[in-house]
């Protein structure tokens, strides 16, 4: 079995992480699926034992600087988050008529599932979430400030601050952002 180098090794440390939706289909541009991460996130904060220190949603993956609180796994609680995600993403997706890309998004994550040996039928996520623990000041600042600067990178917004779907807000307005954040 492939086994990534970029493991969870530090279980309580804080880690930068990115989410990948398959073939980076851009998903998230629409606010009914960036709300379901938010929402799950701010489950994953209030009922699995995650500090989010930092986050960013683009248009088809999600950066992260996370920790798990004593008593909690990172990985146990990022593996989770990833399966309901894409559990909730699926049934949004089969229940709305909103979606124009609808059945090519379907199509295209069916598709993944059944060439992945790991699902039976449907894959959201690529597997590996690429964690890179941020154990001294210098990566953690160069990791904050290229996950708060990507809407910025992608022409999304003038100034971090701008885009909703990110803790800019909350580092550099003093203003409270759609998660509670557990600042570093």
């Amino acid at each position: 079995m492939f086994r990534s180098g970029y493991q969870i090794r530090n279980q309580q440390g804080i880690h930068f992480v990115t989410c990948t939706v398959i073939q980076w289909a851009d998903i998230f541009s629409r606010p009914l699926f960036a709300d379901i991460i938010v929402e799950s996130l701010k489950f994953c904060i209030q009922e699995k034992g995650l500090n989010v220190h930092a986050w960013v949603i683009m248009s088809n993956h999600i950066h992260l600087v996370v920790s798990a609180r004593e008593g909690f796994l990172l990985s146990d609680i990022l593996r989770d988050f990833k399966k309901f995600t894409a559990g909730k993403i699926r049934k949004t997706l089969n229940e709305t008529k909103e979606e124009s890309r609808k059945s090519w998004l379907l199509w295209l994550f069916k598709s993944a599932g059944k060439e992945n040996t790991r699902n039976e039928e449907f894959q959201f996520w690529i597997q590996d979430n690429h964690p890179i623990e941020l154990n001294n000041y210098e990566r953690k600042k160069q990791k904050m400030n290229y996950l708060h600067m990507n809407p910025v990178r992608a022409g999304l917004v003038w100034e971090p601050c701008q885009y909703r779907y990110s803790s800019a807000c909350d580092y550099m307005d003093n203003r409270k952002g759609l998660i509670d954040i557990s600042f570093i």
